[in-house]
Protein backbone atom coordinates (compact mmCIF):
# COMPACT_ATOMS: atom_id res chain seq x y z
CA UNK A 1 0.00 0.00 0.00
CA UNK A 2 1.38 3.39 -0.97
CA UNK A 3 1.79 6.36 1.32
CA UNK A 4 -1.44 8.14 2.12
CA UNK A 5 -1.31 11.75 1.02
CA UNK A 6 -4.07 13.69 2.61
CA UNK A 7 -4.53 17.26 3.73
CA UNK A 8 -6.38 17.35 7.06
CA UNK A 9 -8.21 20.40 8.40
CA UNK A 10 -9.52 20.60 11.96
CA UNK A 11 -11.81 23.33 13.27
CA UNK A 12 -13.28 23.93 16.72
CA UNK A 13 -15.75 26.59 15.55
CA UNK A 14 -18.65 26.12 13.15
CA UNK A 15 -17.34 26.56 9.59
CA UNK A 16 -20.14 26.64 7.00
CA UNK A 17 -17.76 26.21 4.05
CA UNK A 18 -16.09 23.17 5.62
CA UNK A 19 -19.51 21.72 6.48
CA UNK A 20 -20.59 22.11 2.84
CA UNK A 21 -17.49 20.12 1.82
CA UNK A 22 -18.19 17.32 4.26
CA UNK A 23 -21.99 17.13 4.59
CA UNK A 24 -22.46 14.85 1.53
CA UNK A 25 -20.00 12.40 3.15
CA UNK A 26 -21.73 12.68 6.54
CA UNK A 27 -25.21 12.08 5.14
CA UNK A 28 -24.01 9.31 2.78
CA UNK A 29 -22.65 7.44 5.80
CA UNK A 30 -25.24 8.22 8.46
CA UNK A 31 -28.33 9.35 6.56
CA UNK A 32 -31.48 9.86 8.56
CA UNK A 33 -30.77 6.81 10.70
CA UNK A 34 -28.10 8.05 13.07
CA UNK A 35 -27.07 11.50 11.86
CA UNK A 36 -27.47 14.32 14.36
CA UNK A 37 -29.42 17.26 12.93
CA UNK A 38 -27.17 20.12 11.78
CA UNK A 39 -28.67 22.47 14.40
CA UNK A 40 -27.48 20.06 17.14
CA UNK A 41 -23.98 19.92 15.60
CA UNK A 42 -23.92 23.74 15.51
CA UNK A 43 -25.02 23.68 19.16
CA UNK A 44 -22.09 21.38 20.00
CA UNK A 45 -19.71 23.96 18.51
CA UNK A 46 -21.49 26.77 20.38
CA UNK A 47 -20.97 24.80 23.63
CA UNK A 48 -17.26 24.42 22.80
CA UNK A 49 -17.39 20.62 22.93
CA UNK A 50 -16.87 19.69 19.27
CA UNK A 51 -14.24 19.57 16.57
CA UNK A 52 -14.71 18.77 12.91
CA UNK A 53 -11.83 17.03 11.12
CA UNK A 54 -11.82 16.71 7.34
CA UNK A 55 -9.35 14.80 5.20
CA UNK A 56 -8.96 15.96 1.62
CA UNK A 57 -7.56 14.12 -1.36
CA UNK A 58 -6.95 16.56 -4.24
CA UNK A 59 -9.35 19.08 -2.63
CA UNK A 60 -12.18 16.53 -2.34
CA UNK A 61 -13.35 15.61 1.18
CA UNK A 62 -12.80 11.83 1.46
CA UNK A 63 -12.88 11.27 5.23
CA UNK A 64 -14.42 13.13 8.14
CA UNK A 65 -14.80 12.88 11.88
CA UNK A 66 -16.88 14.83 14.34
CA UNK A 67 -15.32 14.56 17.78
CA UNK A 68 -16.46 15.61 21.20
CA UNK A 69 -14.25 17.13 23.87
CA UNK A 70 -14.73 16.30 27.54
CA UNK A 71 -11.71 18.08 28.93
CA UNK A 72 -12.67 17.46 32.58
CA UNK A 73 -12.85 13.70 31.95
CA UNK A 74 -9.66 13.69 29.83
CA UNK A 75 -11.67 12.17 27.00
CA UNK A 76 -12.08 12.68 23.27
CA UNK A 77 -15.20 11.04 21.86
CA UNK A 78 -15.36 10.11 18.19
CA UNK A 79 -19.03 10.85 17.58
CA UNK A 80 -18.92 10.19 13.82
CA UNK A 81 -16.25 8.91 11.45
CA UNK A 82 -16.91 8.36 7.76
CA UNK A 83 -14.81 7.46 4.75
CA UNK A 84 -16.17 8.09 1.26
CA UNK A 85 -17.58 4.83 -0.13
CA UNK A 86 -15.34 5.18 -3.21
CA UNK A 87 -12.24 5.45 -1.01
CA UNK A 88 -12.93 2.65 1.50
CA UNK A 89 -10.48 -0.22 1.94
CA UNK A 90 -7.37 1.89 1.29
CA UNK A 91 -6.37 2.59 4.88
CA UNK A 92 -7.76 6.15 5.01
CA UNK A 93 -9.94 5.47 8.06
CA UNK A 94 -7.08 3.92 10.00
CA UNK A 95 -4.72 6.75 9.00
CA UNK A 96 -7.34 9.27 10.12
CA UNK A 97 -7.82 7.53 13.48
CA UNK A 98 -4.02 7.68 13.96
CA UNK A 99 -4.19 11.43 13.28
CA UNK A 100 -7.00 11.78 15.85
CA UNK A 101 -4.94 9.79 18.37
CA UNK A 102 -1.91 12.06 17.90
CA UNK A 103 -4.13 15.13 18.23
CA UNK A 104 -5.79 13.73 21.38
CA UNK A 105 -2.37 13.11 22.98
CA UNK A 106 -1.20 16.61 22.02
CA UNK A 107 -4.39 18.04 23.56
CA UNK A 108 -3.76 16.14 26.81
CA UNK A 109 -6.51 13.52 26.63
CA UNK A 110 -6.09 10.16 28.42
CA UNK A 111 -8.34 8.16 26.11
CA UNK A 112 -10.53 8.19 23.04
CA UNK A 113 -13.99 6.66 23.31
CA UNK A 114 -16.40 5.49 20.64
CA UNK A 115 -19.74 3.75 20.88
CA UNK A 116 -20.73 1.08 18.41
CA UNK A 117 -23.98 -0.79 17.90
CA UNK A 118 -23.89 -4.08 19.79
CA UNK A 119 -26.40 -6.13 17.79
CA UNK A 120 -24.47 -8.98 16.18
CA UNK A 121 -24.84 -8.14 12.51
CA UNK A 122 -22.10 -8.54 9.92
CA UNK A 123 -21.87 -4.75 9.47
CA UNK A 124 -21.54 -4.14 13.22
CA UNK A 125 -18.93 -6.92 13.57
CA UNK A 126 -16.92 -5.34 10.73
CA UNK A 127 -17.16 -1.95 12.42
CA UNK A 128 -15.93 -3.38 15.73
CA UNK A 129 -13.08 -5.18 13.92
CA UNK A 130 -12.07 -1.89 12.27
CA UNK A 131 -11.87 -0.12 15.65
CA UNK A 132 -9.97 -3.08 17.16
CA UNK A 133 -7.48 -2.88 14.26
CA UNK A 134 -6.94 0.77 15.33
CA UNK A 135 -6.12 -0.38 18.89
CA UNK A 136 -9.52 0.17 20.52
CA UNK A 137 -10.60 -2.18 23.31
CA UNK A 138 -14.17 -3.50 23.33
CA UNK A 139 -15.98 -3.47 26.68
CA UNK A 140 -18.57 -6.14 27.54
CA UNK A 141 -21.24 -3.83 28.96
CA UNK A 142 -24.25 -3.27 26.68
CA UNK A 143 -25.95 0.14 27.03
CA UNK A 144 -29.62 0.84 26.33
CA UNK A 145 -30.77 4.36 25.56
CA UNK A 146 -34.39 5.23 26.15
CA UNK A 147 -34.68 7.19 22.90
CA UNK A 148 -33.34 4.66 20.34
CA UNK A 149 -34.03 0.94 19.96
CA UNK A 150 -30.39 -0.09 19.28
CA UNK A 151 -28.06 -1.19 22.06
CA UNK A 152 -24.43 -0.09 22.18
CA UNK A 153 -20.98 -1.12 23.32
CA UNK A 154 -18.32 1.36 24.30
CA UNK A 155 -14.79 0.98 22.98
CA UNK A 156 -11.76 2.94 24.08
CA UNK A 157 -8.21 3.65 23.07
CA UNK A 158 -5.90 4.29 26.04
CA UNK A 159 -3.41 7.09 25.36
CA UNK A 160 -0.08 7.62 27.05
CA UNK A 161 0.94 5.60 30.09
CA UNK A 162 -2.44 5.01 31.75
CA UNK A 163 -3.36 1.48 30.65
CA UNK A 164 -5.79 0.70 33.50
CA UNK A 165 -8.78 -1.37 32.44
CA UNK A 166 -11.89 0.74 32.03
CA UNK A 167 -15.47 -0.51 32.39
CA UNK A 168 -18.12 0.10 29.78
CA UNK A 169 -20.35 1.59 32.47
CA UNK A 170 -17.68 4.21 33.24
CA UNK A 171 -17.26 5.02 29.55
CA UNK A 172 -21.00 5.53 29.15
CA UNK A 173 -20.93 8.06 32.01
CA UNK A 174 -18.68 10.18 29.76
CA UNK A 175 -20.69 9.40 26.61
CA UNK A 176 -23.96 10.37 28.34
CA UNK A 177 -22.41 13.61 29.64
CA UNK A 178 -21.34 14.42 26.07
CA UNK A 179 -24.82 13.69 24.64
CA UNK A 180 -26.48 15.76 27.36
CA UNK A 181 -24.20 18.72 26.58
CA UNK A 182 -24.75 18.27 22.81
CA UNK A 183 -28.51 18.65 23.16
CA UNK A 184 -28.45 21.27 25.94
CA UNK A 185 -30.40 24.32 24.84
CA UNK A 186 -32.04 22.30 22.08
CA UNK A 187 -29.65 23.48 19.36
CA UNK A 188 -31.44 26.78 18.81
Amino acid sequence: MGEILMEIRTVCNWDEELWQDVSPLYFEAFGDKSAKPVKIIKNMFAQGIAELHVGYNKSVAVVMALTGKLVSDGVMIIDYLAVSEKEQGQGLGKHFVEYLGQKAIADGYQKIIIETESEETLENKRRIQFWQSCGFILTKYVHRYIWVPETYHAMYLPLGTNTNKVSGEDLFVSINTFHRLSFRGGGK
